[in-house]
């Protein structure tokens, strides 16, 4: 049992590091809203992950391996919420863009519209996920590998769904440290928004690559 959660955890975390529209869009929330803005996504994402995790257990997520339009349906959903995040990174942002991005000042949160902007950048988090069914599909196919024999398949299943998510949130939440590290040193500077920029465009080719996808 031992070996084969080690094995889990290692293969996770190369799954995990591998850049990815989750990593890309935590970084698009820090960079434009600071620190707490990068955490909140991530929370956003984990709760994707656990909807897609239950799901996988309960053997709901199947059903996306053998209904094709169901699957376009949310491939074609995420591809234009990606695309749809990507180009509102390449407008300009109107407002302060230094202390008030790294959460120096102002709100605490760093978020300028205090509440409303927290639950904007969750649903950001949340809403990419679970319209990528290239996540349900993986939770189905990856998972049952690492499944012992003769033990419960969802049980366990649902534990290793647990673990993912707890390994991808660790992984977030020292990305939007280090990019909000790196928001302070940039403060301002025309550095900062062209970054932001090439996120935004990373975060496009993600959403163009899920549309041209193909099963």
């Amino acid at each position: 049992m031992t070996a084969v959660l080690l094995a889990f955890a290692l293969t996770a975390t190369l799954l995990i590091l591998a850049p990815g529209p989750d990593s890309m869009l935590v970084m698009r929330n820090t960079l434009r809203g600071g620190r707490r803005a990068g955490w909140i996504t991530a929370c956003g994402t984990m709760s994707g992950l656990a909807v897609w995790a239950v799901a996988a257990a309960l053997g709901l997520s199947e059903l996306l391996r053998v209904s094709h339009v169901g699957y376009d349906i949310l491939r074609l959903a995420g591809a234009a919420y990606l695309i749809w995040l990507g180009v509102t990174s390449l407008r300009p942002r109107r407002g302060p863009t230094g202390a008030a991005a790294t959460g120096e000042a102002g709100d605490p949160a760093g978020l300028p519209h205090g509440g409303a902007r927290a639950w904007r950048v969750y649903l950001n988090g949340l809403l990419s996920n679970l319209f990528n069914p290239k996540i349900g599909v993986f939770f189905v196919a990856f998972l049952p590998g690492f499944i012992p024999a003769r033990v419960s398949t969802a049980g366990f299943s649902l534990v290793l769904g647990l673990w993912f998510i707890a390994e991808t949130g660790t992984w977030l939440i020292i990305l939007t440290w280090m990019v909000a590290r790196g928001v302070r040193w940039l403060r301002g500077s025309a550095a900062q928004r062209w970054v932001e920029r090439v996120t935004g465009i990373v975060l496009i080719g993600f959403g163009l690559r899920l549309a041209a996808e193909t099963r």
